[in-house]
């Protein structure tokens, strides 16, 4: 496909992305009928208003794609990102589908989503980056997250971890990719910005429970996050 036609054919998918929810029965989670073993309160799940980022995702990735399909057709760096971003948006214009229908493939789709997420941001590089890395990387950030959701529900769900060790193990697993991910871009501050809500909204979520193991690891990682994430900005200096 040539570039021009991957332009607007990413513009397109983002658009479509951004309407499933639209055409789709809603998706609030995976529903105590598709699991042997329903997980009715996810350990590590953000608190619901937290999911209100997607309306900024969804609106941010239509008008970079549009910028870029306008100004930055022929770009080649504009190129090799949608390459990835375009794969990872046709999945997710089916995902709430799959997501109602069966959670093991939802989560091995989400994992996909993400490794495409974030592969597009580390080929948008740092020019144009209200445009291009930061609609990107607010994506990715959140997905990174997401996927941990999806497998820390998923893998009691079939009854082959216990809850708490599905949801420490997968709460760190997030944090670890967040944190290498940080680590070679630094200054992709929409990356750190989405993580860190997902985080702080699963604090949120349990902090009036006893789970305080969860709270003190994603409080912790919380910090980690956001220290690096200012200083990868240049907002602090941590080496000093």
């Amino acid at each position: 496909m040539n570039k021009q036609s991957l332009a607007y054919v990413t513009l397109a998918l983002a658009i479509a992305f951004a309407a499933a929810p639209l055409v789709t029965e809603p998706f609030t989670g995976y529903s105590a009928s598709q699991l042997p073993y329903p997980q009715l309160d996810p350990i590590i799940q953000p608190i619901g208003p937290a999911f209100s980022i997607w309306i900024v995702i969804y609106l941010w990735l239509i008008v970079g794609a549009g910028f870029g399909a306008l100004r930055a057709a022929d770009g080649s760096s504009w190129h090799e990102m949608r390459k990835p971003l375009s794969i990872s948006l046709a999945i997710g214009v089916c995902w709430l589908w799959v997501a109602n229908a069966s959670p093991i493939l939802a989560t091995v789709l989400i994992l996909a989503m993400t490794i495409t997420a974030i592969l597009a941001m580390r080929r948008a590089g740092r020019s144009k980056r209200i445009w291009k890395r930061g609609p990107i990387g607010l994506y990715a950030g959140w997905l990174t997250a997401a996927s941990a959701v999806s497998i820390s529900i998923v893998v009691p769900g079939y009854g082959l971890m216990n809850p708490q060790i599905a949801g420490v193990i997968c709460l760190v697993a997030a944090l670890a990719v967040a944190w290498v991910v940080q680590s070679r871009h630094p200054t992709a501050s929409t990356y750190t910005i989405a993580v860190c809500w997902a985080i702080g909204g699963t604090v949120i979520n349990q902090w009036g429970s006893d789970n305080w193991l969860i709270v003190a690891l994603a409080g912790l990682g919380w910090i980690a996050l956001a220290l690096r994430g200012l200083s990868g900005a240049g907002l602090i200096n941590t080496t000093q």
